[in-house]
Formats: C-alpha cells, structure tokens, sequence
C-alpha cells in the first residue's frame, strides 16, 4: 500500500494511507488531507489511486503543485517523489517498493555519523571530504540508479552536500554536491590502491567530477549518474 508523508522544513507532521480511491488536498476542512495553510489552495490537489498505480491532478490551484521541484498539471506518482503544496511537502512513498530501497541503503549508503568517523580517520592521508565550493549556483538535481545485482534499478537521490556509500573495510566513496557540479572522491579501501571506477577507469586519490551518464563501479555495484 503506497502513503503519504506530510512535512514541513524536513519536520514530519503526518502520514496517510493511500487506501482509497481518491484523496484530496487543500486548505478547507472537507478535505481528505488538509493543510491549513494561506499558500494552499481551498481545494489544491486530487490524487486518484487506480490499481497499482497513482496520479496527481493540479485543481488550479493559485500556486501550482509541484513535484520534485518541477510545476505538474497531471503526473503518475513514483516512489520517492516529492510533492510541494505551498510550503508543504508530501513524499509518496510505494511501500513494497521501500522496503526493498531500505534493504538497499542499509547494505549501500553509509550513515552520517558513520560516514564522520570514516571521513574523519582518513582525512589526514588522502582528499575524503573536500570542502564544496561557496554556493553561488546550485547544480542540476542528480541521481545515482543501481545498474547490477539484486538492487538493480533502484536509485539514490544526491540531495545532500556529502552522501557516502560503500561498504567499510571493502571500499568507500563520498560523492560532493557543488556549486559546478558533483565530484566523487575515495575515501578507503580494503586494499591499497583499490580505487572506485568511473567509466571503467580507476578515478585515483584526486576527486573527479561526474558527467552525466557516467557509470561508477563501486564495492562490486555499478550505477549510472543521471543528471537532471
């Protein structure tokens, strides 16, 4: 069953479940989710659920509906998707589809505090974490989608300054978000020298920055960087 979670400044306020046909979104009471709230239209927004699938219907709302930071009119929902209502933002999430991602991350992705301790050994021999450039222009939305294994498909959003992915003590990266773009940097391995690859080519202790349909080799996964 798909659901929505409601936030506002990265804070969660509620979660519903997409058990019924139709939901709508807006600021009056007779709402399905309402969102009290001067920027939110009176009726806003119409997700219609048919089978499997969702659709999201902008109500001609004053402000317009977005998704992933882009303005809609109709879109087919995916997981993951992020949907801006005034200041408020409602993340679908498909949960056969998220549980499979959380086997994912935890097996890939590397915890912040995890990833300090990591960054925080290494930084004294090798380049782990550079510092992003002063944010004169924010870079092109970007992902990485798992191209081999049992996670194939799957795809990481780069949405922070620094995400950090491997697996300790096999191998190690950090991938910098800044003002021109992304750069991937190794952090550590299980053997000297052993360097996540880039298009098949070791990328070295230096950071490298990524274009887009670049393929990373990384702790025996392969993903594409998918600039959009």
């Amino acid at each position: 069953m798909a659901r929505l979670v409601l936030s506002l400044d990265g804070q969660a306020l509620a979660e519903y479940n997409m058990s019924r046909e139709r939901y709508t979104i807006g600021r009056l009471p007779d709402n399905d989710i309402r969102i009290d709230n001067p920027a939110v239209s009176g009726h806003h927004a119409l997700i219609i659920n048919i089978l499997n699938d969702s659709f999201l219907e902008d109500l001609n709302s004053t402000n317009g509906t977005y998704v992933n930071g882009e303005i809609v009119k109709k879109h087919a929902l995916q997981h993951g998707d992020v949907i801006t209502v005034g200041h408020h933002a409602l993340r679908f999430v498909d949960s056969e589809t998220d549980d499979a991602e959380d086997e994912f991350q935890k097996t890939m992705l590397i915890r912040p505090r995890e990833a300090a301790a990591i960054l925080g050994s290494s930084v004294a021999s090798q380049p782990a974490a550079p510092a992003p450039s002063p944010a004169v222009a924010v870079p092109p939305r970007a992902r990485l989608q798992v191209l081999s294994g049992q996670f194939a498909g799957r795809e990481v959003e780069l949405v922070k300054t620094l995400t950090t992915l491997g697996r300790p003590g096999v191998q190690v990266a950090a991938i910098t978000r800044r003002a021109d773009g992304y750069y991937i940097v190794h952090v550590e391995s299980g053997r000297e020298g052993d360097y996540p690859l880039v298009n098949g080519t070791p990328i070295g202790a230096v950071a490298r920055r990524l274009q887009d349909n670049d393929v990373v080799q990384l702790a025996g996964v392969k993903m594409g960087f998918f600039a959009s």
